[in-house]
């Protein structure tokens, strides 16, 4: 690998990404289809709801979208313990090309894994990224945001998503606009 090679692994994938959505839940409230509507039409957004305003929801909605758009497969990182959740819920709206994988293997086009597992997963074989509880980003030196950022930075489509965002720490604004590929 030359040096120009090397630089250019370094740099993320920019531009503008964002698409009109085809599709949204009928029993998705007015305030979800909005946010769906926006992160698609943004193709790279931050998605910041309260405790029980259904993330879950609109993080599926949007990969969905993101799959129908491209034909290509999106991942889901989430906290451990949290994956079976998505499977459900996506088993409720009507979504079954789903999966969870502990292994780095699937056949599905949306893709659930835990962070820890990250590693086991090529970033090539992805479209989009639809990252759960993003406030794991916090720590700047921490090695799950490193390694997400390192994973996400040539996805064209990102989307991150927490209910405890700290909206006046800037080192988590910062981290997580560089994940985004805004920084």
């Amino acid at each position: 690998m030359n040096y120009e090679e090397f630089i250019n692994n370094k740099k993320h994938l920019i531009g503008e990404f964002g698409f009109n959505p085809k599709w949204i839940p009928e029993i998705a409230f007015d305030f979800q289809k909005h946010g769906i509507e926006k992160a698609c039409l943004r193709g790279r957004n931050a998605n910041f709801y309260d405790t029980g305003l259904g993330k879950t929801l609109i993080q599926l909605s949007i990969a969905y979208n993101i799959v129908l758009h491209t034909n290509k497969k999106v991942l889901l990182p989430t906290p451990l313990a949290v994956a079976f959740q998505f499977i459900q819920e996506a088993e409720k709206i009507g979504i079954d090309d789903i999966e969870y994988s502990k292994d780095g293997r699937h056949t599905k086009k949306i893709v659930v894994c835990n962070y820890e597992r990250l590693h086991l997963f090529e970033a090539s074989d992805f479209d989009g990224i639809v990252l759960d509880e993003s406030s794991i980003l916090k720590n700047f030196d921490g090695k799950i945001k490193a390694q997400v950022t390192s994973f996400a930075k040539k996805i064209k489509y990102r989307q991150l998503s927490t209910a405890t965002p700290s909206p006046n720490d800037f080192i988590e604004l910062g981290t997580s606009s560089e994940v985004l590929g805004y920084m």
